[in-house]
């Protein structure tokens, strides 16, 4: 008579004292995959999140320093300067000498630019709101003061 023989089995693993899903890192990119998605379907134009950021900051401020807009968007000196570049190249930025220091260049938006900011808005308030959708306002509230906490 033979023995039938099972695999040795390992004990079961103990917890963990590092769960990758309990993790800021990762529940972070996770709802940043979030917001891209719903970013990329309702901005309505062909614009990435850096990009609009760009615009957006411009609205607001008007000309500036692209050193200045890339202080003010959180993006290092060679991203602004691509997300630049490629809104210059589409004719939604434009460059000009700095009347106070003719060695600073003066990114502004130009009337394309305007106008496709101007288009986007009420899109880049929806996709915040679609974002925050699961949260009543006061969780909402909390959240966004929470993360400006951690920047």
């Amino acid at each position: 008579m033979t023995r039938s023989v099972s695999p040795k089995r390992s004990p079961k693993p103990s917890r963990s004292p590092y769960v990758l899903e309990e993790q800021v890192g990762f529940i972070l990119r996770q709802v940043w995959q979030r917001h891209a998605t719903i970013f990329a379907r309702e901005i309505g134009i062909n614009l990435t999140p850096t990009q609009w950021a760009a615009l957006a900051k411009l609205t607001e401020t008007g000309p500036c320093s692209q050193n200045a807009l890339g202080r003010l968007t959180a993006m290092d000196v060679a991203t602004i300067k691509g997300v630049i570049d490629r809104l210059t190249a589409r004719g939604l930025t434009e460059t000009s000498p700095d009347p106070e220091d003719g060695r600073r260049l003066l990114v502004s938006l130009t009337r394309a630019g305007q106008q496709i900011a101007e288009t986007a808005m009420p899109n880049a308030l929806a996709i915040s709101r679609e974002t925050l959708a699961p949260l009543d306002a006061r969780e909402r509230e909390t959240l966004l003061a929470l993360l400006s906490k951690l920047r």
